[in-house]
């Protein structure tokens, strides 16, 4: 993620420091960046003049020396709480005192992150959660907390419009709104593999939908790790709607994480033109799904395309009625772009908002209802929230 963002900024024609903990991590990420930039000279998107011109804007460097008039500083790390909070420690000793300091964080709580830095400092922390790939999703996804300064959001939204990116203003939760609305989602796919269903099949039909891949491909993809480090965030925080399946827990176990690895819900190989591809590996995952399932001990559910569907997506609504009641995000219509530009929600279904009320929100609250009833031992995940409820029986048009 981080030589995305660093790509992002330099195609925005600003200088940019790239930090890194050794040299051949540093080796490493200065490669991606050169690598994403010449691709768009081989794409005959960018010529090489103006690529090479691009990329003596990068500063490698491996202490915080060329810090020191920096006016924002993002951290990319993994999603551990304990590095991050060491990180806006040594960043905040080493940049000037009006330097932005943003964390890109998918989860974790930005509060805790500074919790031991001083009240001036914490006033200029602030969320810039990319999409990956950073560079090319349009998506820019920033994140207030209560100490967030005014003028520190209005520098990071004119900072997210140079990077030409669509900013969404949420305010600061376990996942904020676009994973947050979307945790379900993954949750909802393990719940239906754990009961018997192919997860080829799962991914099938939600691409059938309109997402550009299902929700193991997009593990895959985001890579098992962070979906394990993910998941802990939102069990901590959300444990009474969480489905816990052992799918990824077993992988994560045997670093089988995805394209990172070669391997993963897919094994990962290079197709005749030399690119990557996804290929279902059945006998692959069968030692994992098996133990998953047995560990679930759930016996088997017949489902139809329609029904796969609908047990992931409206999960997922239900989540997006608990983020507008809360003032997570103001407007559904933010949280529908938001999907859109971040997640790939389908546009023509106009976003998880207008899904809500083009499918009904009685038909989608009687839907969860009836699954709680169904599986009362997982009824926290379906059960439909208060406001849902609420939108059902007055009627209420999320998108008017």
């Amino acid at each position: 993620m981080g030589s995305g963002i660093v790509t992002a900024a330099l195609l925005a024609g600003q200088k940019v420091v790239l930090k890194e903990i050794d040299q051949k991590n540093l080796d490493a990420g200065v490669g991606r960046v050169e690598s994403n930039i010449m691709s768009m000279v081989k794409r005959k998107k960018m010529t090489e003049e103006k690529a090479e011109k691009l990329l003596k804007n990068l500063v490698p460097t491996l202490d915080y020396g060329p810090f020191g008039d920096l006016d924002l500083v993002v951290e990319a790390v993994v999603e551990i709480m304990g590095l991050k909070q060491t990180i806006f420690a040594d960043v905040a000793a080493h940049v000037p005192k009006h330097c932005l300091i943003a964390t890109n964080t998918s989860t974790l709580d930005i509060p805790e992150m500074g919790s031991k830095l001083s009240p001036e400092v914490q006033a200029r922390l602030i969320g810039l959660h990319f999409f990956s790939p950073a560079h090319v999703m349009p998506l820019l996804e920033i994140v207030k907390t209560q100490q967030t300064t005014p003028q520190v959001l209005a520098d990071a939204l004119s900072w997210g419009q140079s990077l030409k990116k669509t900013n969404v203003v949420a305010m600061n939760c376990p996942g904020f709104a676009v994973n947050r609305v979307f945790f379900p989602y993954g949750q909802a796919a393990q719940f239906i593999l754990d009961r018997g269903v192919d997860p080829y099949t799962i991914d099938k039909a939600v691409s059938q939908f309109g997402m550009p891949m299902g929700p193991f491909r997009l593990s895959d993809l985001v890579g098992g790790d962070v979906g394990f480090h993910v998941t802990k965030t939102f069990v901590g925080a959300y444990p009474e709607r969480c489905y816990q399946s052992q799918i990824n827990p077993l992988m994560f176990e045997d670093k089988r994480l995805g394209e990172k690895t070669g391997a993963g819900m897919y094994k990962h190989v290079l197709n005749k033109k030399g690119k990557r591809q996804a290929v279902p590996d059945p006998e692959g995952i069968a030692p994992y799904v098996a133990k998953s399932r047995q560990a679930a001990n759930a016996g088997t559910i017949k489902v139809s395309t329609k029904d796969i569907q609908e047990m992931i997506f409206f999960p997922v609504i239900n989540e997006a009625c608990r983020i507008l009641d809360e003032n997570i995000v103001q407007d559904p219509a933010n949280l529908d772009i938001a999907c859109v530009m971040g997640m790939g929600f389908p546009a023509f279904r106009g976003g998880i908002c207008k899904l809500c009320d083009s499918m009904g929100a009685q038909y989608v609250c009687g839907r969860l209802s009836a699954w709680a009833a169904e599986f009362p031992e997982h009824a926290g995940f379906f059960a439909p929230c208060d406001y849902l409820q609420k939108v059902a029986a007055q009627g209420i048009v999320l998108c008017d």
